[in-house]
């Protein structure tokens, strides 16, 4: 039986996290409560020295350095993302047919798109509302309301679909319908409109998505099973949070700079300013080092310079992201020598042509962390006929190169608006990155 009181903060989490937005705002919350400190990218940084982190849209980056001397001892990064496939609002949205109200979407990365089918569904993401003639301000919107719905055909009018399966074509088929009656052309302006107490004509852009209202819930006989929307990858930006918070109330002396790097844009090649292809993590960790060196009185740009490469040189990173259980129906699917288990620990991920950045050295050193703290630990590998998925491992190794390895919590239905995974394996993956980041 798992602990329910170790998923309660996890499941509010991701009932309170519909969009990379609405997460990082929950993560900030779940800092500023631990007595961190958000910094402003703009601002000159006279120290980063505490408890500190920055946000940039949807992305969040935290850390822990109570001591210069730290930077000895390299950065203790892990990384994870805030974003999901899922179905996002196009600029003019406003459609329908056949007497129905309809709102245009398209694809946001590797959706399974029946899995949006004949749900309830909410919005949610943020706005930009027009404050004056050179001023916007941009708004959090969440609609936790029956709001939509996408309808599948009846059998009666496609009798082939048990025998053929079922095809979607996303420009046809996903528009959701949302009322009866002829199109209304800003339609979606009034209602956000009321949402956010503002004029229609003042809403002048959005990043929104689709969420299903279903709540996090633990699921199987013995409540061994926790299904929910998001779980690749809110689980382990969740998990990072926790075990970072954890960490800035017990780091050993010779630990290194406890840090998390929650990154937006995973889903679509995370090549954005916000996602882990981009700047932003070498920008804040070179800043980092130059808010140490500059709390011990220096001031030579240079000496910074040397010292943050030194830093990186001694680094370690974790790329925390979901991973891919057995499937019972699908076992062919798998390779028969790399069976994966819920409940069973966090999976180390490997491939020969790199698409995780995980090697014979990185894999031994997780899977010590994972004894230390008494944690079982897997190894996943693809079918060798079989492509392979991809995380934010590889560009981190590249981009800042420093050893990494791909590890996360082993999951079905990944990429379905549901995803199931062990009850249990939150609990063992925070307790594995608490050990990483806490320990030298």
């Amino acid at each position: 039986m798992p602990d329910t009181d170790d998923l309660a903060g996890l499941r509010t989490f991701l009932d309170a996290s519909p969009s990379p937005f609405h997460a990082v705002a929950e993560g900030a919350a779940l800092l500023d409560a631990a007595g961190f400190t958000s910094l402003d990218e703009t601002d000159t940084w006279d120290t980063s020295l505490g408890r500190r982190y920055v946000v940039r849209g949807g992305s969040l980056i935290a850390w822990v350095l109570s001591d210069p001397a730290q930077m000895d001892h390299g950065f203790q990064l892990v990384g994870a993302h805030t974003d999901s496939p899922n179905l996002r609002v196009k600029p003019r949205p406003d459609t329908g047919r056949a007497g129905y109200r309809q709102l245009g979407v398209e694809v946001y990365g590797g959706v399974l798109l029946n899995s949006w089918l004949d749900r309830d569904l909410g919005l949610s993401g943020r706005v930009a509302v027009r404050r004056g003639p050179t001023t916007t301000s941009v708004e959090l919107v969440r609609i936790d309301r029956p709001l939509l719905r996408i309808p599948q055909l009846a059998i009666h009018l496609d009798r082939g679909v048990n025998e053929n399966g079922l095809v979607l074509n996303p420009q046809q088929h996903l528009a959701p319908v949302w009322g009866l009656g002829p199109v209304d052309e800003g339609g979606l302006r009034a209602v956000l409109g009321e949402e956010l107490g503002d004029a229609p004509v003042d809403i002048m852009s959005w990043d929104l998505m689709l969420h299903d209202l279903t709540p996090a819930t633990l699921l199987g006989r013995r409540n061994e099973m926790l299904s929910s929307a998001r779980l690749d990858n809110l689980l382990s930006s969740y998990a990072a949070l926790d075990a970072l918070i954890d960490a800035s109330t017990a780091p050993e002396d010779n630990s290194g700079v406890a840090i998390i790097c929650l990154f937006d844009h995973e889903e679509v090649g995370s090549e954005t300013s916000t996602g882990a292809a981009g700047a932003l993590i070498a920008t804040v960790s070179e800043r980092i080092a130059a808010g140490a060196t500059s709390s011990e009185g220096s001031n030579d740009a240079v000496g910074a310079r040397d010292r943050y490469l030194r830093t990186l040189a001694r680094s370690r990173c974790i790329s925390a992201d979901g991973a891919h259980a057995t499937h019972p129906n699908y076992a062919e699917r798998h390779e028969p020598g790399h069976q994966i288990a819920m409940n069973q620990g966090p999976v180390i991920k490997l491939n020969a042509n790199m698409r995780y950045a995980t090697d014979a050295a990185t894999s031994a050193w997780f899977k010590l962390i994972c004894e230390r703290a008494g944690v079982p630990v897997q190894e996943f590998v693809v079918r060798s006929d079989m492509g392979c998925g991809s995380t934010i491992g590889p560009l981190t190794a590249a981009r800042l190169g420093i050893p990494t390895v791909d590890v996360g919590v082993a999951q079905l239905s990944m990429h379905s608006t549901r995803e199931l995974c062990g009850a249990n394996d939150p609990n063992f993956f925070t307790r594995a990155l608490t050990e990483f980041l806490t320990s030298a």
